[in-house]
């Protein structure tokens, strides 16, 4: 009984640490630089070394995470141009994804490509990130897009819960207000990383988050036991977007939205009832006019 009781509290003791030391984000980082000639290829390795280690062993909150908690998520970089020995351009495309319960399957959060970012690097360069200080361009880049990683996922689990990180990321772009990087100021374009994260803590787009929580809380994550009243959740909470539309035709963050789920609702709602169907395509093909092609196939299925 005692060499039990010991071993016990040796794997407890062990699980705590481990729920006290991880990180929050599991990233699976890939640089690539296809049609880059002359360049030494080993600065990309080191870049991808680099921010891979930022991403994923950087605390970007104050919560513990246990290690199936981590937020899965991918960062592809595309290294379209080498500016000068150490100055870059391409593109970064993020996507992440949380679990649904009950079952194997994973929703896809956010799935969007940012075409325009622009930075420095040094090969065997560490990057790091301060709150204070950010050192470069890079990180910023990483450390915005970590924080809005964060916010879509804490926002599927409670509603408006990301609100404290959709605040850090806007907290980069005011610092960075004055680099003269692109992507970070709201003149250059209505859709970067500016207008993104002033979207998503306006008034005018609160539907759309309660939207994003009833989604997954209501809807998905009980789709398992009822299939039915989970998809109804769903449906209903898209009628939320609507409000969005009328105010903001043009927002980033609704477009931004329908670029992780449309083809996610499709596969929702290609079994439903054919009344179901119909309201949601209805409501999708005002909201999302850009994919109403995909959604009208529904009817036909």
């Amino acid at each position: 009984m005692r060499r039990f009781s010991i071993l016990s509290f040796f794997w407890i003791f062990l699980s705590l640490s481990s729920s006290i030391n991880a990180q929050e984000l599991r990233a699976n980082v890939r640089v690539s630089a296809p049609g880059i000639q002359g360049t030494n290829r080993s600065v990309f390795d080191n870049m991808q070394s680099a921010i891979n280690d930022l991403l994923n062993d950087n605390n970007w909150t104050d919560h513990n995470y246990g290690s199936a908690e981590r937020i899965d998520c991918t960062i592809n970089i595309n290294i379209r141009e080498v500016v000068s020995s150490d100055e870059y351009s391409g593109t970064i495309h993020i996507q992440a994804r949380r679990p649904v319960f009950n079952s194997s399957y994973s929703s896809p959060l956010i799935n969007y490509q940012d075409d325009n970012i622009h930075f420095t690097f040094s090969e065997f360069e560490q990057l790091r990130y301060s709150r204070s200080n950010i050192e470069s361009n890079l990180v910023a880049i990483l450390a915005y897009y970590a924080y809005i990683i964060l916010g879509y996922d804490y926002d599927s689990f409670s509603n408006k819960g990301g609100t404290p990180f959709f605040r850090r990321a806007q907290e980069i772009v005011n610092m960075q207000q004055n680099s003269n990087y692109s992507g970070w100021s709201s003149h250059e374009s209505s859709r970067n990383r500016y207008w993104l994260v002033d979207n998503l803590l306006s008034e005018n787009h609160s539907p759309l988050r309660e939207c994003f929580y009833k989604y997954h809380r209501q809807g998905l994550d009980i789709m398992a036991e009822r299939a039915e009243q989970g998809r109804a959740n769903i449906a209903e909470a898209l009628e939320n977007l609507e409000q969005v539309h009328r105010r903001r035709p043009n927002s980033f963050a609704l477009s931004f939205f329908f670029n992780a789920k449309s083809d996610e609702l499709i596969n929702i709602f290609s079994e439903s009832p054919e009344s179901e169907r119909q309201r949601v395509i209805e409501v999708l093909t005002r909201v999302d006019p850009s994919n109403s092609d995909k959604y009208n196939g529904i009817a036909s299925d």
